[in-house]
């Protein structure tokens, strides 16, 4: 039985790194972690292939080797994953559906076989059942939370790694907070599920000795969701680190109650996470309680984030505009803020309605949906009547992100952030990070209007803060990324 599973191809978004990606060699930001995880629960008998359309084409050949295909992704996917369906539909090919897109809303897909929804661990056996005994079934579900600690390790030989520019693990899923516009809750449950620490130890000691090096993000819904499973996990991770001299940088999701525990800082600095993405939101207070974010406003947000980056962690955050209690001012209270805290990475988005989720329940009895979302909420795109209405969001929105993106401010929250950081991670400059430095010389410091601002930050940090020159450099590197996808926004 030949398996061929398909990932289909990111749009060209904030997230897709697309610009990013040419600097260091690499084809893709994350590989398929979750097809890969698939391809371990199939039958060990069974021939499988992962096939990233972020990486290769979906060809004629790969689809006449394959028995059936499979075929996960993301909402902001879908219509990728609609036509690699097409393709294999065509070519007289059986398709399996799954992941969050097709457990999501599994009727915006044509031409699926079946459906394999939820969480793979208890449906894909039962497909994988009745397909053995010639009896599939159209559909399978369920609202049954696995036990993680018996999922098996990702098929890491399925792919070539030096395609990527970082490679993923899982240690948790779901997250114990009730935001309103969150879906994850709706997928994975509040009650967060954990691998064990040897488990996951395991996982990463298959990527090093399959001679991965550098960046590993750690994918969690909500990497400190439980803090006692994930401070053990740290203490056996420091150690683990240490005796192999630090192969692995970490970065990770998390909420911004990170900042009110020192010792979890700590803890994942001592392990070399040098980065953590945290779902900030929204300077307002009334926004906050509006979308249930309470974890949120019971500290000050510009301390929390300082006492995060004191810790060695740069703080990447998302960001929301289009609340019901937003007005006009929002656009320029949201501006103000990013640039006093110093988050470089701000993806800002418009509030999205997505299915499932009590945020999308209420509009909808409000009769204020206006279809479905494109799963990308920096995009532009909207799909629900806002209360300030639909040109003054979507023109604010876009007159924030041109602005957060422009080398000026750009730079200047650049500054602000090196002022507050403090360094602790430990890693090797690879040869692809030289060749980035030397291509950023070439395409920012001489080619690009900003290169005035460019080389201020360079020789500044060089001289006055060496250890976080690397970082200044990404940051360089990622400006020129932003900004042309501020541009195409506005063009689109």
């Amino acid at each position: 039985m030949n398996i061929l599973l398909v990932n289909p191809k990111y749009p060209e978004t904030f997230w897709s790194f697309k610009h990013v990606l040419r600097f260091i060699s690499k084809k893709a930001a994350f590989p398929p972690l979750g097809l890969l995880t698939v391809a371990a629960l199939l039958p060990g008998g069974w021939r499988k292939r992962v096939l990233d359309l972020n990486v290769e084409p979906l060809t004629p050949e790969a689809l006449d080797w394959a028995d059936l295909v499979f075929v996960g992704a993301m909402l902001v996917q879908k219509d990728s994953a609609q036509e690699a369906i097409f393709q294999a539909k065509a070519a007289g090919k059986r398709v399996v559906g799954g992941g969050p897109a097709f457990t999501a809303a599994p009727e915006l897909f044509i031409g699926v076989d079946h459906f394999v929804l939820n969480e793979a661990e208890v449906t894909l056996p039962l497909f994988v059942r009745d397909f053995l005994a010639g009896t599939p079934q159209p559909r399978y579900s369920s609202d049954e939370k696995p036990d993680i600690a018996k999922t098996p390790a990702p098929l890491w030989s399925l792919i070539r790694m030096k395609n990527y520019a970082t490679m993923s693990v899982q240690f948790s899923r779901g997250c114990p907070f009730n935001c309103e516009f969150c879906d994850i809750i709706v997928m994975n449950g509040r009650v967060p599920r954990t691998k064990s620490p040897a488990q996951l130890l395991g996982e990463l000691e298959g990527l090093r000795k399959a001679g991965w090096r550098g960046s590993v993000f750690i994918v969690d819904d909500n990497f400190i969701g439980n803090k006692d499973k994930v401070k053990a996990l740290l203490r056996e991770l420091i150690a683990w680190q240490k005796a192999r001299r630090y192969p692995f940088t970490f970065f990770t999701e998390a909420s911004l109650n990170l900042a009110q525990d020192e010792d979890l800082m700590r803890l994942m600095s001592a392990a070399n996470f040098h980065k953590v993405f945290l779902g900030i939101e929204t300077p307002s207070l009334e926004s906050l309680k509006e979308c249930s974010k309470h974890q949120n406003t019971t500290m000050d947000l510009a301390r929390a984030v300082n006492a995060i980056q004191a810790n060695g962690m740069q703080v990447m955050a998302g960001f929301i505009v289009g609340f019901d209690s937003d007005t006009e001012r929002i656009f320029e209270a949201q501006l103000q803020f990013i640039q006093k805290i110093g988050v470089v990475t701000a993806m800002v988005g418009m509030l999205a309605a997505l299915p499932g989720t009590r945020l999308w329940r209420r509009l909808q009895a409000e009769d204020r949906l206006l279809g479905e979302t494109s799963g990308e909420n920096t995009d532009g795109s909207l799909n629900f009547i806002p209360k300030m209405g639909v040109d003054t969001l979507v023109q604010g929105y876009k007159e924030l992100v041109n602005s957060l993106y422009s080398p000026k401010v750009y730079y200047a929250r650049v500054n602000t952030f090196l002022k507050n950081y403090r360094p602790t991670v430990f890693s090797r400059v690879s040869w692809s990070e030289t060749k980035a430095l030397f291509r950023s010389f070439w395409s920012i410091g001489l080619r690009s209007h900003s290169r005035l601002l460019y080389w201020k930050l360079i020789l500044k940090t060089l001289f006055t803060k060496f250890k976080a020159f690397p970082t200044a450099v990404e940051m360089a590197i990622c400006g020129l990324h932003f900004e042309k996808c501020a541009k195409k926004m506005q063009e689109d």
